[in-house]
């Protein structure tokens, strides 16, 4: 990261997510839940919710009942970050059923050409817009052959329709094809090694709550922060951190250190050096920008995550965009 303030004064203040309490994880905590084939989404969100006596859990990325996989449950607050769960992207094993034999080469010829940028209507029965839109593919790679079936690994953008990618190809292969079984390996960062059964999560809790042994839900609750990695970050600096927890835009006196490359309008997480989240925000600058200058807003604060008063208050709230509320250190 670049460092735009060497002389910030040190955080001595926060904890780091990998110190928060059992009870703090599972107000602002995120479950990679393997779901298995036959209940919705929210069926299992709903006995999540029951297992870890929870009031709020979202998920993030619906996955139809005969689908199995990842499915990230955002728990407490996490719930507002959902929305960059499901805008994350995704990778999936499928086993297609071609309707007629075809060679081997030319199977994987036409498949090869599927990756990049591809055309794609919803299928009738979808939740969203039946519009034509654009998919990135970013890699299809065939794991087996057998006869008609084909088993394959698809990395690909958040809302693509791999039951509608597999029709495409069929067409494309002039026999015609078919999705027999999905399975979501990937969502984001989210692995499918890491994730874990409802019964897991019911045992866990269960053995937390009757023996006070935390160790095993520590492993299965992850915290919230684990849903912004792909984001691009800005550490505030400690003395900014309860204004920015108020509402009040970053201004960049109140930069510490940031990604390099940041252009302007992208979304960040704002983070304190311990690496707590503070904010979700949008770049008013680029970062070469905010490297170049002394004054004027760095981010416009979209989404607060942290409660106020977790640091203390050193600088005077503002949302005029003409005044710097933070005076140099």
């Amino acid at each position: 990261m670049l460092v735009k303030d060497p002389n910030a004064i040190k955080d001595r203040w926060g904890k780091r997510p990998s110190d928060r309490s059992m009870g703090e994880l599972l107000s602002f905590g995120v479950v990679y839940l393997d779901k298995q084939c036959g209940p919705t989404s929210h069926q299992v969100t709903a006995w999540a919710k029951q297992a870890l006596h929870m009031d709020k859990i979202g998920h993030g990325g619906t996955l139809d009942p005969y689908v199995s996989g990842v499915l990230p449950l955002c728990l407490g607050k996490a719930v507002r970050l959902t929305d960059l769960v499901l805008s994350s992207d995704k990778e999936y094993v499928c086993l297609m059923r071609l309707h007629r034999p075809r060679p081997e080469e030319k199977v994987r010829e036409v498949i090869s050409r599927f990756v990049g940028k591809i055309y794609q209507t919803p299928p009738v029965r979808s939740a969203v817009k039946r519009q034509l839109r654009i998919r990135t593919i970013a890699y299809i790679d065939i794991l087996e052959m057998d006869d008609r079936n084909v088993l394959f690994k698809v990395g690909c953008d958040a809302g693509t329709y791999i039951r509608t990618l597999c029709t495409d190809i069929g067409e494309a292969l002039g026999c015609g094809a078919n999705m027999l079984e999905l399975r979501r390996s990937r969502s984001g960062k989210m692995e499918e090694s890491s994730a874990v059964t409802l019964q897991d999560i019911t045992d866990a809790y269960v053995f937390w709550q009757q023996h006070g042994r935390d160790a095993w839900l520590r492993s299965i609750v992850k915290p919230a922060e684990v849903l912004v990695a792909p984001l691009p970050k800005i550490i505030v600096k400690a003395t900014a951190v309860d204004a920015v927890c108020r509402g009040s835009d970053l201004y960049i006196s109140g930069v510490h250190m940031l990604d390099e490359d940041i252009r302007k309008n992208a979304l960040v997480a704002l983070m304190t050096a311990r690496g707590e989240l503070i904010a979700i925000g949008r770049m008013m600058m680029s970062t070469p920008k905010i490297m170049a200058s002394e004054k004027g807003v760095a981010v416009k604060t979209e989404r607060v995550l942290m409660s106020a008063g977790h640091y203390p208050s050193m600088w005077k709230f503002s949302t005029d965009l003409e005044e710097d509320p933070f005076p140099s250190e």
